[in-house]
């Protein structure tokens, strides 16, 4: 592969951002006390208009405070599953709600 070269998974990956947009969810833990510091907060590129989809905005945050708020009561906190029960479920919502399958990119940070 030569300067400017990509390969199979970076083209696939720019056509799904170019088709169907991308959507990120933030959330920032104290996972000390067990909790939501901050957050969670929903950006979204290229999928849908904000002014027109507050709805499914606020139910996708509601979503996902809900599965994070989940696997923090869990004996033991397991970001992977709680990422990805994230990205499942908020695809899930996404499509039923706009037949669309944008990048889901679940960011959890500590405090």
């Amino acid at each position: 592969i030569g300067v400017g070269d990509v390969g199979n998974i970076v083209l696939r990956d720019r056509h799904l951002l170019a088709e169907d947009g991308i959507f990120i969810a933030v959330v920032t833990l104290d996972p000390k006390n067990r909790r939501i510091a901050a957050g969670p907060e929903i950006q979204s590129r290229g999928f849908v208009y904000v002014r027109e989809s507050e709805e499914l905005l606020k139910e996708a945050e509601e979503k996902v405070r809900k599965i994070v708020e989940e696997g923090l009561q869990e004996k033991r906190i397991e970001w992977s599953e709680i990422k990805q029960n994230m990205r499942d479920q908020i695809s899930k919502l996404l499509f039923e709600s706009t037949k669309r399958r944008p990048m889901i990119i679940p960011v959890i940070s500590e405090i």
